[in-house]
């Protein structure tokens, strides 16, 4: 599997209204990008620190997967995730070296970007994206 970098850090808060600020009022960072995945029950918030992103996640719904991972764990951090040039390829290497898929194919992601996800289960209790941007092709 070759990644590339740490492509951004994905941190599950009850309300980007109330999270945003601090991140911009007293870390210093800016919000450059919201947006909405609907499909994924996901509103989410990035910020950019050297080449690495935070990315705020804000559950759309009650049943969606950040409702429920802030209904066990509180908020903090969700995920991270790694840029690759080849998700698909990632993911079979991956999967052949037995680690445990969520998506046995890559999915539209936020910010345009093809994405996967290895179970924590697999990946010692860190929940992993694999990131693909496809206009970098």
């Amino acid at each position: 599997m070759e990644l590339t970098h740490i492509e951004h850090i994905g941190i599950a808060v009850k309300s980007l209204e109330e999270a945003i600020p601090y991140y911009e009022n007293i870390l210093g960072l800016k919000c450059y990008a919201i947006e909405e995945v609907a499909d994924q029950k996901v509103k989410t918030a990035f910020f950019k620190i050297g080449q690495t992103k935070i990315e705020l996640l804000e559950s759309t719904s009650p049943d969606g997967t950040i409702a429920g991972f802030i209904e066990k764990r509180g908020e903090g951090i969700h995920h991270i995730a790694f840029a690759t040039n080849d998700v698909t390829a990632a993911l079979a290497d991956a999967e052949a070296k037995g680690v445990r898929l969520i998506d046995k194919a890559p999915r539209k992601g936020a910010e345009g970007l093809n994405i996967a996800f290895l179970h924590p289960k697999s990946t010692i209790g860190v929940l992993t994206e694999l990131c693909e941007d496809p206009n970098n092709k």
